[in-house]
């Protein structure tokens, strides 16, 4: 049967608009072993996006551990993670609607172990001899002054919010101990740091109370980021440093730091939650470990003794959480053309298992894109990366000479990264007729340190040149309608598309959600754990005050003209609702076309179903207007304000005409740079 003429973007699709988690979303679904059974945290859109601790016993039966009514989440860090243990059995885990922690075996009543109080645990482990979790404690009384963040126990029996064993630095993460139980060791950072910045690693002996006596720093320091330390079943203290440029594996023995598999290749990852895992120990002579080359990731085989590195023959490009116990493996992984899912491994036969599939939705290949790298010059003579996908949908095809038009995703973070994994928001788009371009601009993860800080003291100028030269040079190769260009993302992506769409005049609209518009607003205005994260994007502050009001979009909005659409959760604490309020109403009174699409009881990022569908659905309403094509479904409408500026009804298969189109081409050229570079290469220093 031959395909359907018809243009881009009206192509009728089989992929709804969810809900269905997207890759990041992946980063909150942590996997672990007890005994033969394996515990995983799952979102539930459906549920009003709370997480449910999910069981598969060795039998093969799946069920809810936390009943309804529970939300197995932490507000630690507002990004959270680390939400829960489980030791022979028993189950502790974090509530996020009242922060306690809650003991629980399955089939019966979580119970609270610690009384109500403003105060977030997470990164909880078990410390048996001494009846006790260890976990780190961020504590909100202070009104006065920001959150207090240290190490403490917790004692089975209830009742306490925490011996402290550990406190003086800003954060904490990672509390691991010895298998004899005699140590512990644990990850801490300052202010201006985040953890892929700097973070040390420290060991400290237990004394007879328990408490942490003489401590040593093993490794790490300001210009070194520590990931994931693990005490192997022999007692020598593994981690991940980026001391060689890449996030490499290294062990502490005998007084001694030593390289494991010295590559180019980082098994780490930016921390942004707590639990993240790339590695485990399968036995003392065995890590089971997860790396990145190049974009794409692979899990292999570790000998600890011969140091040989053997990769599994796997269909998945990308991992998660992985974790080990004799015989056997877990972790949550996707392919260009395989659901996210939780997986399991037997190490003895090299046999997968799905145990959980993450997407519910059956697709024929013949509707999904499949992702091709590519590799583009940028400014300074570099080049960066990207994921492009092409329109894919077997029942149609585009009138002749028409190009696609295309939506440029800008991910968040802005240190993480785009993964050529499949993902059924992307898919949505190009099975409608989109081309979409994930570009890992200077400043992700993947492609070692160096890559990671060509960005330091250039947020709002690399990103910004990199997503905008990635859209030009595939509308230099004819792939897509240069006339039809739009840029999406959200958080620091959402802070990207805005702009892009001020300084820059590559793109015709865009979509921010949850996205920064004024720098100085955020910087005084947001939480803890990244008060200080612009110190070293942007410059410190005040003492650069000049770059967070140069590279802040609401203070030029002279220059932005092209329609935008903003999505926002009334609760987010990470980028407050005035970012995009203050920018709503702005480009509102300026007279452009704007839209503006708020969600009760969101906070950052959407978990609720009919929020993720309603912000999909809202983004692609939003391009058939601009970009003048019909839609094969009906959808809500979103309100538009200044929709007349466009001219005049959309029409299929071209671009809108109209006032704001016109005023964008006469207007004089705006300026290359939002701002002047800082003249040092890292403010933080």
């Amino acid at each position: 049967m031959s395909p359907l003429i018809a243009p881009y973007g009206s192509w009728k699709s089989p992929i709804p608009a969810g809900p269905f988690p997207s890759i990041s979303a992946l980063t909150g679904v942590p996997v672990c072993f007890d005994g033969g059974d394996i515990y995983w945290n799952e979102l539930r859109p459906q549920e009003d996006g709370r997480y449910v601790l999910m069981r598969r016993t060795q039998a093969r039966q799946t069920s809810d551990a936390t009943p309804p009514g529970f939300n197995c989440r932490t507000r630690a860090h507002e990004y959270g993670g680390g939400a829960f243990v489980v030791d022979d059995g028993e189950i502790y885990f974090s509530h996020f609607a009242d922060g306690r922690v809650y003991f629980q075996t399955p089939n019966t009543e979580p119970r609270p172990l610690t009384p109500e109080a403003q105060l977030y645990y997470a990164d909880l482990i078990v410390d048996r001899p001494r009846r006790r979790l260890m976990c780190v404690r961020e504590d909100h009384t202070p009104k006065d002054r920001e959150p207090v963040n240290t190490l403490v126990a917790l004692p089975l029996a209830g009742g306490s919010i925490g011996q402290v064993l550990v406190s003086g630095s800003d954060f904490y993460s990672n509390p691991r101990l010895s298998p004899d139980g005699k140590r512990l060791a644990w990850l801490s950072w300052n202010h201006p740091n985040l953890p892929w910045d700097g973070t040390e690693l420290w060991t400290g002996e237990l004394n007879a109370e328990g408490a942490v006596g003489q401590a040593q720093r093993v490794a790490g320091g300001n210009d070194e980021s520590i990931f994931q330390p693990e005490w192997s079943p022999d007692g020598d203290l593994y981690f991940v440093s980026d001391r060689s440029d890449w996030w490499n594996l290294y062990r502490w023995r005998r007084g001694r730091v030593e390289a494991v598999c010295p590559m180019e290749a980082e098994f780490g990852r930016p921390q942004w939650i707590f639990g993240m895992g790339t590695y485990a120990f399968e036995s003392a002579e065995r890590i089971i470990c997860a790396y990145n080359q190049r974009g794409q990731w692979t899990l292999a085989s570790l000998n600890t003794r011969t140091l040989k590195l053997e990769p599994f023959d796997l269909p998945f490009t990308y991992f998660h959480s992985v974790r080990a116990t004799p015989g056997h493996a877990a972790f949550n992984a996707a392919g260009p053309a395989i659901h996210p899912c939780v997986v399991h491994l037997d190490l003895s036969t090299g046999r997968t298992e799905t145990v959980r599939r993450l997407v519910r939705v059956d697709l024929e290949a013949g509707y999904l894109s499949a992702p091709r790298a590519i590799e583009f010059p940028t400014e300074g003579g570099r080049t960066a990366h990207a994921w492009f996908y092409p329109p894919q949908n077997k029942d149609y095809a585009a009138p002749p000479g028409e190009k696609p038009p295309l939506i440029v995703e800008s991910h968040g973070g802005p240190t993480a990264q785009a993964y050529n994994a499949l993902d059924l928001k992307y898919q949505y788009w190009t099975s409608r007729g989109f081309a979409l371009l994930d570009v890992n601009y200077g400043g992700s993860s993947g492609y070692g340190r160096e890559y990671r800080q060509r960005l330091y003291g250039e947020w709002g100028v690399v990103d910004l040149d990199d997503c905008c030269n990635a859209a030009r040079h595939l509308a230099g190769q004819g792939a897509v309608d240069g006339k039809r260009m739009a840029i999406t993302g959200g958080s620091a992506g959402g802070y990207t598309t805005l702009c892009a769409l001020t300084f820059r005049d590559t793109f015709a609209a865009g979509a921010s959600h949850f996205g920064l518009s004024d720098l100085e607003v955020f910087v005084r205005d947001t939480h803890k754990f990244e008060a200080r994260y612009l110190d070293t994007l942007v410059g410190p502050y005040p003492q650069r005050k000049d770059l967070y009001h140069d590279r802040s979009p609401l203070h030029f909005l002279q220059q932005l003209n092209c329609p935008l659409i903003l999505f926002q959760g009334l609760d987010d604490k990470i980028v407050p609702p005035n970012q995009a309020e203050m920018m709503f109403e702005a480009v509102k009174k300026k007279g452009l076309p704007v839209a503006y699409v708020p969600f009760a009881g969101e906070q950052h990022g959407f978990r609720r179903a009919e929020n993720i569908k309603r912000a999909l659905e809202g983004e692609l309403y939003f391009y058939s207007r601009v970009f003048g094509f019909e839609l094969a479904d009906p959808v809500e409408p979103v309100k538009i304000e200044n929709l007349e500026t466009l001219g005049r009804k959309p029409r299929q298969g071209r671009p809108a005409q109209g006032k704001a189109k016109a005023a964008r081409a006469a207007k004089p050229a705006r300026p290359r740079k939002p701002a002047a570079r800082p003249k040092v290469k890292n403010p933080k220093k």
